[in-house]
This record gives structure tokens, C-alpha cells and sequence, in this order.
């Protein structure tokens, strides 16, 4: 990673012309050794790439610090810190600053610093960027990764140069970045809310095996549900595909179609708009094919994720297809019905997960179904729902791009 030559942004705000000047991250910050010698803090922090500085027993379910807190630094909101443990996508580690809480305490593998003489929000929106990375990069030892860690000297990385503008520029970009951040955290809020509000509605929607009327109905529908065997009310079969997998020949080429997997089933009940891999002329004649329209069901890895297929494809033997219908249904409750069994399924099974299940165990489950008139009511809602869901879920990517986007122009 070579260093960069340039000495402003490739994006601006008008009126500001001036070099960006180079420094250390010494000149800038103070490093932050303070022990918790008090037990000041009792809340142990870990850095998560995505959501920042975090309690540890929140985000990894238990907590993995050692009891003798009084041995950790001791750090406050406001305060920095690296992690170098290289993760996906964070090949470098990531550097956060503690938002969410007052202090808490970290680990001393982590390195910790307060910034001085520097635009604190600017500095945050600057490590979301990869531009620290080739820094890093120069200063980590030969054989950088020991451990998981990132072999680099606290000298060695307080030695990293990062280009900083005049101080009312830095306040000006942290101000659109802030308020941006301040847009995606409240669309993401609201997708959070929708996917509350289905999950709510498959729980009360639908009656639960042994009853015989769901807790929430549709105005005018009073009748008994009929609880009915999977095996007796459809059809269904695996998918199949040729071995070994890793075959090239049974992948792209002229004329590849679809070949659905689990990965290509998300929880929205579409399949993705173009399948992770696409299966070869001389794959199809040994696999299953499905017509649009078809359900299937995730059977091994996310268990129990159910799509409504939109393409003529080709599916995997870790999904399920359902075949034919013994009774009237309406596919979209058909869809959620099955969906709303297997979340049921999974919170009997030890641990509150299945790592896969049989075609045969499969013909055990009950579904319970009303007139088809109803079934059509709530399938829709559900749709609906759903649509809107996927709608949303666009809007957040599309604020993300935008901001990864910024974050790439308006920075050095």
C-alpha cells in the first residue's frame, strides 16, 4: 500500500481550498493507560466492527473478561480504541470510540487513546474509512498476524499519519456524516419495528398446534381451524443436485439457469434476484428442477427459511419443494404457515436451534388450516408486509452506500 500523494479530498465543501496537513496520531491524541485500580467500572467492553465499543457479556452472551477487572484500562466516553484482532471485512482490526456508555474497561491488548486538538466526531468518521489501513499496513511488523493480532507497537501505531483539514472544515464534515449516521439509525429503526410487527403477527395470526382458532382474526371469520399431518395435506420432495460440489463442470457456461441454494433463501420470502451460482447444461439433467411459482423451504444451515420462487430454477438438495396440494391453500399462508411451524420447531429444539431435519420428521409436523378465503386474507397482509420490509430494507443499504461513498471522498 503505497502512501498517497494527494492533499485534499476528492470531495469538498465550497469555500475550502487549503492543503489538508499530515500528522501523527501522537500529535493528536493521548494515550489512555489509567488502570481500574478503584473498580471504577464494572462493565467490560469489546469492540464490535459494526456496532463499536459494546458490553461484552451483551454482545457475546456470557462474559469472557477476567474477574480481576481492577486490571483492565479504565477508559470514558469519548475515549478511542483499538482492536487488533483482523476480522472479515475488517482486515486491519477497527478503531471505536465509546458512545453507549459512560466508562467501562477493556482489555490492555487493546490500545486506548483521548483525542486532542482534533475534531473528536471528525476523527470517528475518519476510522469508518479504510484509509488508516495503509498506515498499518506500513508499520506492522514482518509476519503481521500472531495470534489473530495484528503485530504493531503501540509506538508504531501512535507513529501512523492520517491527513487532518483546518478545524472548522473537520466540524463540517462531521456534521453531514453525524447526521447522516443520525438517517440510517432511523431507518433502521423502523425496518427493525416492521420486522417486530410480522413476527408478532405470525405468532398470533396462526393457531397454535392443538387449538383451533388463532389469537388475532380477521373481522366476519369465526370457524374452527383443521388441524391437518404435513404429509397429509402435501406433496413435497427434496432437490438434487450432482456430486461432488465442487465440480466445476456443473456450474456457469452457455445456457446456465438458477440453481438455488440456501444461501439464495432470505427471511422475506424471496429468493434473492440472482442465485449465488447459476448450474451448467451438463449439471441440469441430474438435478431437480422447480417452475416459478413453486415454495421451498430451507431444510440445513438457516433452517426453516421459506421462499415463494419467482424464476424457473433449479434447487439444491438442502431445500425442500413442495410438490403438490392435497387441500385448497393459498400459497402465500401456505408460505408463512410452514415459516411460523419451523420458528415453533426451533424453539423446542436444544438451544433454541436445529441443525437440520429430515424429510421424514418433516411428515410429523401439523399445520392448521382455515377456509381458503381467510387463509388468502392473512397471506396478502402478510405480503404486504413483507414488500414493505424488502422496500425498507433497500432504503438502508442505499443510505449505507451513500455514506460509504462519502466516507471514501472526504477523506485523504
Amino acid at each position: 500500500m503505497a502512501d498517497t500523494k494527494q492533499k485534499v479530498p476528492n470531495l469538498r465543501f465550497k469555500g475550502f481550498t487549503n492543503d489538508w496537513e499530515q500528522r501523527k496520531l501522537g500529535d493528536i491524541s493521548t494515550r489512555v493507560l489509567r488502570k481500574n485500580k478503584d473498580l471504577q467500572s464494572t462493565l467490560p467492553l469489546t469492540i464490535s466492527a459494526q456496532d463499536g465499543l459494546v458490553d461484552q457479556t451483551t454482545f457475546f452472551h456470557k462474559q469472557v473478561a477476567s474477574k480481576q477487572l481492577s486490571n483492565y484500562i479504565l477508559l470514558f466516553k469519548g475515549e478511542f480504541a483499538y482492536n487488533k484482532s483482523y476480522s472479515e471485512g475488517y482486515p486491519f482490526g477497527a478503531i471505536k470510540r465509546l458512545n453507549k456508555y459512560s466508562k467501562g474497561v477493556l482489555s490492555t491488548l487493546y490500545i486506548v487513546f483521548k483525542p486532542k486538538n482534533v475534531n473528536s466526531d471528525f476523527l470517528e468518521h475518519y476510522y469508518d474509512t479504510s484509509k488508516w489501513y495503509r498506515e498499518i499496513y506500513r508499520n506492522a511488523a514482518e509476519g503481521a498476524r500472531n495470534h489473530g493480532l495484528l503485530n504493531i507497537s503501540a509506538k508504531d501505531f501512535f507513529g501512523t499519519m492520517l491527513y487532518i483539514p483546518q478545524k472548522n472544515e473537520q466540524a463540517l464534515i462531521a456534521n453531514v456524516l453525524d447526521h447522516l449516521d443520525c438517517l440510517i439509525s432511523l431507518q433502521q429503526r423502523k425496518l427493525d419495528l416492521l420486522k417486530q410487527l410480522k413476527k408478532g403477527l405470525l405468532q398470533k395470526m396462526f393457531a397454535d398446534k392443538g387449538s383451533k382458532r388463532p389469537i388475532l382474526r380477521f373481522e366476519g371469520f369465526n370457524d374452527d381451524w383443521e388441524g391437518r399431518k404435513l404429509e397429509n395435506s402435501a406433496d413435497y420432495i427434496r432437490g438434487s443436485f450432482p456430486q461432488p460440489y465442487g465440480n466445476k463442470e456443473w456450474y456457469g457456461g452457455t445456457n446456465a439457469k438458477p440453481f438455488v441454494q440456501v444461501v439464495d433463501v432470505n427471511t422475506n420470502m424471496r429468493l434473492n434476484k440472482k442465485t449465488k451460482e447459476q448450474i451448467s447444461v451438463l449439471a441440469q439433467p441430474k438435478s431437480r428442477f422447480v417452475p416459478s411459482d413453486s415454495i421451498v423451504v430451507t431444510l440445513q444451515g438457516s433452517i426453516g427459511r421459506v421462499a415463494i420462487t419467482q424464476y424457473d430454477s433449479y434447487v439444491d438438495r438442502t431445500l425442500l419443494i413442495f410438490t403438490k396440494y392435497k387441500v385448497p391453500v393459498d400459497k402465500y399462508f401456505w408460505a408463512y404457515s410452514i415459516q411460523n411451524i419451523f420458528r415453533i420447531e426451533k424453539q423446542k429444539a436444544p438451544g433454541g436451534t436445529i441443525k437440520t431435519i429430515t424429510k421424514r420428521a418433516l411428515s410429523s409436523f401439523e399445520v392448521s388450516l382455515p377456509v381458503q378465503e381467510e387463509q388468502k386474507k392473512i397471506g396478502t397482509l402478510l405480503k404486504n408486509i413483507d414488500d414493505i420490509i424488502t422496500s425498507q430494507q433497500e432504503e438502508v443499504s442505499k443510505l449505507k452506500k451513500i455514506k460509504k461513498s462519502l466516507l471514501q471522498q472526504m477523506f485523504i
